[in-house]
């Protein structure tokens, strides 16, 4: 009985350090909560970028859902636990990044009734790559769901070319 009790009390506390951990790392990948951006869109044409030497791209576009008005909401994105700019009303933006791996965290920036709505990607990002992550919120059965993940490049390019430039600013 005793050897059960410990390796109930064992597995407990693995089970807890391991949650706790992982509750560190989706903290880590999002910005300061109390950080917010004002956005401008740019509706001049754009063309889809190359990266810098040495360096690789990330794109960052919202991607339209059903029109419910979530989409004129400011949704922010940090990577490793900065920051890197915000969009709003189907627009995108991009940030050079140094090769290795990225954690990003896409948040809507006001905490509505909608509660807090955030979502994750991981990013391995290599020199001289171009790398595009799509956001989109959807209401599914009554509650809010906001999702970050790669999308494919040929859509990714139309809708570069297709929508506004987000320009955002942090808050001071």
């Amino acid at each position: 009985m005793k050897v059960l009790t410990l390796i109930v009390l064992l597995a407990a506390s693995s089970f807890a350090a391991f949650a706790q951990d992982q509750s560190t790392d989706v903290q880590a990948a999002c910005g300061p909560k109390s950080a917010s951006f004002t956005v401008k869109q740019d509706d001049s044409a754009h063309t889809p970028a190359q990266p810098e030497p040495g360096k690789a791209l990330i794109y960052f576009i919202q991607e339209g859902g059903a029109s419910n008005g979530i989409e004129s909401l400011v949704t922010r994105i940090a990577l490793d636990g900065a920051w890197v700019g915000a969009f709003k009303h189907n627009s995108y933006f991009s940030v050079s990044v140094n090769p290795g791996e990225y954690h990003a965290c896409a948040n809507l920036q006001s905490v509505t009734a909608l509660g807090k709505v955030v979502a994750f990607a991981r990013v391995t990002a290599e020199a001289g790559k171009v790398y595009y992550l799509g956001t989109r919120a959807r209401i599914i059965g009554g509650t809010t769901r906001l999702e970050i993940e790669p999308i494919d490049v040929d859509q990714a390019k139309y809708l570069i070319t297709s929508s506004p430039l987000s320009v955002s600013q942090p808050k001071k």
